[in-house]
């Protein structure tokens, strides 16, 4: 079952304004994707081209096998006449995988055409930062299994979608920093797409989980959305106009590294005050050492180590409790600062610490009203997904669809090269 999706189809279900700029078979062939089944009748009026433009470019489609028409049930239909007739995209076709590389798992999802997930597949990893050469040995790994796990070659899909956490310059395929890997300015996806023979588009984990959410789950009719995640560090991504807002250079939205305390606690990317220090997974285990009197040479787990902590803060420790709520309020300044700057209709809070109620309790997320600007307007909706690891691998393959889609269907593109 796919993440999130309670409705057929996948993708953006409604473009924004620039996607009439588009060819517009690549347009038709979005619509019918994202809406799941639709009949020609309604794909030109949804797109307001004429019925013998969209025949035309559908019969196209079909014969590429990209979209195959199927029988679709009508209204007060008694079984006279013709049944009625329905596109959608053709299962199966062409595939796609997406990966997601992290601190502690790395997981995987093949998906096809239309967005279904035909496999999945995850392999534990130790703790700690690897050489390039490692990572990309991980992530060849992590293919052939979830390949495998479907009866597919490596070489039989179009693309790979690529997911690390740091900095991310999706474009060139650098990582500028990462915490998973030893050196900076790695160029992992042209050197990953060379050893694997296949084109590899990669992103910060932060911006794939929000394409899971804009392609897959609840920000697909949505214009403007933001998505925080919390985990071994924190994240944001964030959608403007139905597309996915990297900044000028791809590296915007840092909303882990924006300050809240100058001269302030020790961040992991080297500076100090960073929101992430005093909210992500090791700022916890910091205070949760001291709280819980654990000598510096106690060798657990960071899982262990805050199922230990939230489990003494269930229980009444007044101490554990505080460093519960104190995340809670810079979670809460975090997210009055994003309602502010951004003004989103829905802000997703998302990753597996979401389970964690201590930290994001209705008293603490409150806060975040009495931080906002007080417009008169009702506070931005908050939703809390607890989806796990593979939501990133979602986003991977969302990010690697989106890429296949545009190389066979974009402008200058000949479908019967496919």
């Amino acid at each position: 079952m796919q993440i999130g999706r309670d409705t057929p189809g996948c993708g953006p279900l409604i473009q924004p304004v620039t996607s009439a700029q588009r060819p517009l078979r690549q347009q038709v062939f979005e619509h019918v994707r994202a809406l799941g089944e639709i009949a020609r009748v309604q794909l030109a009026k949804d797109l307001r081209v004429s019925p013998a433009s969209v025949t035309t470019i559908t019969s196209e489609l079909i014969e590429a096998g990209l979209l195959e028409e199927v029988q679709a049930p009508r209204e007060g239909d008694w079984g006279r006449g013709r049944p009625a007739v329905a596109l959608r995209v053709r299962a199966g076709g062409f595939h796609v995988a997406g990966m997601k590389l992290s601190d502690h798992e790395n997981s995987a999802v093949v998906v096809d055409l239309s967005g279904r997930v035909v496999a999945s597949a995850s392999l534990p990893r130790a703790p700690g930062a690897m050489t390039s050469e490692q990572v990309i040995d991980a992530a060849v790994s992590l293919l052939h299994r979830v390949c495998a796990a479907c009866g597919l070659q490596p070489s039989d899909l179009g693309g790979v979608g690529l997911g690390v956490p740091g900095f991310i310059d999706g474009v060139a395929g650098v990582v500028h920093w990462s915490p998973i890997l030893e050196h900076r300015e790695i160029d992992l996806a042209p050197r990953l797409s060379e050893r694997i023979g296949l084109p590899v588009q990669i992103d910060n984990d932060a911006n794939l989980c929000t394409l899971a959410e804009l392609w897959f789950g609840a920000g697909r009719s949505l214009s403007d959305f933001a998505v925080v995640t919390i985990e071994h560090g924190v994240g944001m991504g964030f959608v403007i106009n139905h597309r996915l807002y990297r900044g000028a250079r791809g590296m915007g939205m840092e909303l882990g590294h924006t300050k809240v305390q100058l001269d302030g606690d020790l961040c992991r990317c080297g500076q100090r005050g960073c929101l992430e220090a005093y909210l992500a997974d090791y700022a916890l285990v910091r205070e949760a050492r001291a709280a819980l009197n654990l000598p510096d040479t106690e060798i657990r787990s960071v899982a262990a180590l805050l199922e230990t902590l939230f489990g003494q803060a269930k229980a009444g420790n007044p101490v554990a409790r505080s460093i519960f709520e104190r995340a809670g309020r810079y979670l809460a300044l975090a997210l009055a600062n994003v309602a502010n700057l951004f003004d989103p209709e829905l802000i997703i809070l998302s990753g597996e610490r979401m389970r964690y109620d201590y930290l994001y309790a209705r008293e603490t997320l409150s806060e975040m009203q009495k931080m906002m600007l007080e417009t008169g307007r009702d506070a931005p909706t908050l939703q809390i997904h607890a989806w796990g690891d593979m939501l990133w691998a979602h986003g991977a393959a969302a990010l690697a669809l989106d890429e296949l889609t545009e190389v066979m269907l974009g402008a200058g593109r000949d479908l019967a090269a496919q």
